[in-house]
């Protein structure tokens, strides 16, 4: 159905449009606000030609491979912001709870398991109000098929490569990656040619990439076994079962609980990072406020 032209009659448009145009204009990518909206790219590029119609301006110059804000769109953005800001305000004023106070926070699992966990005394010192809600997936937004758009979460922390992350994110930390092993696995003399090798399938990161940062490959015929997570590959390693790439946030906290080394020298840095992905203004709350503030300083430290 082709959108009507604005009128006095219609003193705005559907705000599902808004919402498609808003996140669209975050992202920079139809397919992002896409998988944050939990719609189809298809069902987000007509919201925002609808939009398009009924305001009678264009709001994005559409390239092969990328979107960008016309004038118009530019010049548009902030009115739609501060409207939902707006409406997020008054309705947590009529609700009369104080659901700013919780935190829902969708984390990749092993840096919740291994980097947030050890540091959350800290946090509710800092915060004794805050209520944490902590969901895990171990490849982000992907892997539960909804998006902050839904009101599941309210901020992210995606591990991933630089390029495949929106305009939006923020760099919270880079890491380097080297073998472990049980103290005592293959009496202390490991070696990554004969002994069983794991790791965490879908990284670039992998067992490939660290031989070949240093001229080596693997033997023909190797196995490398894979699982979906760092903590199964890693827990292998620390049980004495073979030798696992771990980072180095990863290192120290396994440490602490068991008896592991580091059998070679070489620490390759990683193609991929975590990000945080904050909320836009207009969801922002005091325990995202907060939480964003809180973990700045730790990566501070």
């Amino acid at each position: 159905m082709k959108a009507k032209r604005a009128s006095a009659t219609a003193p705005f448009p559907p705000l599902a449009w808004l919402r498609a145009f808003e996140a669209a204009a975050r992202h920079l990518s139809f397919t992002l606000a896409a998988k944050e909206l939990n719609m189809t790219q298809s069902s987000v590029s007509q919201h925002v030609r609808n939009l398009e119609q009924w305001l009678g301006r264009e709001l994005f110059v559409r390239q092969t491979r990328a979107i960008a804000l016309t004038e118009a769109g530019a010049n548009y953005l902030p009115v739609v912001r501060e409207a939902f800001g707006v409406l997020a305000r008054g309705t947590r004023a009529f609700v009369g709870s104080d659901p700013g106070q919780e935190l829902r926070l969708l984390c990749n699992l092993t840096f919740a398991t291994w980097w947030l966990t050890p540091r959350l005394g800290r946090l509710m010192a800092a915060h004794p109000w805050l209520r944490l809600n902590i969901q895990t997936a171990t490849w982000g937004v992907e892997a539960l098929g909804t998006g902050s758009g839904g009101l599941n979460w309210d901020l992210e922390i995606r591990f991933g490569r630089p390029h495949d992350m929106s305009a939006s994110a923020e760099l919270l930390l880079e890491e380097t990656t080297t073998p472990i092993c049980h103290q005592d696995f293959a009496q202390g003399a490991p070696d990554w040619r004969r002994d069983a090798l794991f790791d965490c399938a879908g990284v670039v990161s992998n067992w490939e990439a660290w031989l070949d940062s240093q001229g080596e490959s693997l033997p023909p015929g190797k196995t490398i076994h894979t699982a979906s997570t760092y903590i199964i590959a890693l827990t292998a390693a620390v049980n004495g079962h073979g030798l696992a790439l771990a980072q180095g946030f990863m290192i120290d906290s396994l440490s602490q609980t068991f008896d592991l080394r580091t059998p070679f020298a070489h620490r390759m840095p990683l193609f991929e990072a975590y990000f945080l992905l904050p909320p836009p203004d207009h969801r922002q709350t005091p325990a995202t406020r907060a939480f964003m503030d809180w973990i700045a300083a730790e990566f501070a430290r």
